[in-house]
């Protein structure tokens, strides 16, 4: 194999881990939907096995990306984005809006209408999350505030706070997210829920 190959096969295993954890799953999950062993799975992430083709088919399949994709192919000159949705909990949509590993990933939500007495599960994870809503009406619980963001309305925060995003009883919400470990600041004001007329 020459050293092209070998750099293409070597970067498969970190953007497989990168798309499952993008995804929030565990290996056990992942193992579930696509037949292949937690170990093998661990492996393939490592980088301590090269994938084979019957692997990345159920890989890319059970991710929403195309082979090219996990394997990074060159791109053909067409700079259109495979927009290609992810099922999320509870009956979200996520489509990712970048192709590439690494650096900042762009997202857009489509959250089914949420239940006001819902008891968010914040969640953790390293970097940075700016989030602009689009339609409707989302939540984010963000450590100690409830915060209700209308159409045209903006939040950053870093994502080590515990944080959740919902749509709440009043319909369906769609919003961009970028995440990553570092981003542009764009402070945009967000009345706490409290503070909402109703």
């Amino acid at each position: 194999m020459d050293e092209e190959l070998d750099r293409t096969l070597d970067a498969v295993g970190p953007r497989l881990k990168q798309l499952r954890m993008r995804r929030d799953i565990t290996l056990t999950a992942l193992a579930e939907e696509t037949g292949i062993s937690v170990s093998t799975l661990s492996r393939l992430e490592a980088g301590l096995r090269r994938p084979t083709l019957e692997q990345l088919l159920p890989l890319a399949r059970a991710h929403g990306v195309t082979i090219d994709e996990l394997v990074d192919a060159p791109l053909t000159g067409d700079p259109r984005v495979n927009l290609r949705p992810i099922a999320g909990r509870d009956g979200a949509v996520v489509l990712p809006l970048t192709r590439r590993p690494g650096g900042i990933q762009a997202y857009k939500f489509v959250l089914p209408a949420g239940d006001d007495d819902r008891e968010p599960d914040l969640r953790t994870h390293e970097g940075y999350d700016w989030a602009y809503v689009l339609n409707g009406t989302l939540r984010l619980v963000l450590g100690e505030h409830d915060l209700i963001l209308q159409p045209g309305e903006a939040a950053e925060f870093d994502t080590r706070t515990p944080h959740w995003f919902g749509a709440t009883s009043a319909g369906p919400v769609e919003f961009l997210s970028l995440v990553g470990r570092q981003g542009e600041r764009a402070h945009i004001r967000a009345a706490p829920r409290s503070a909402q007329p109703d």
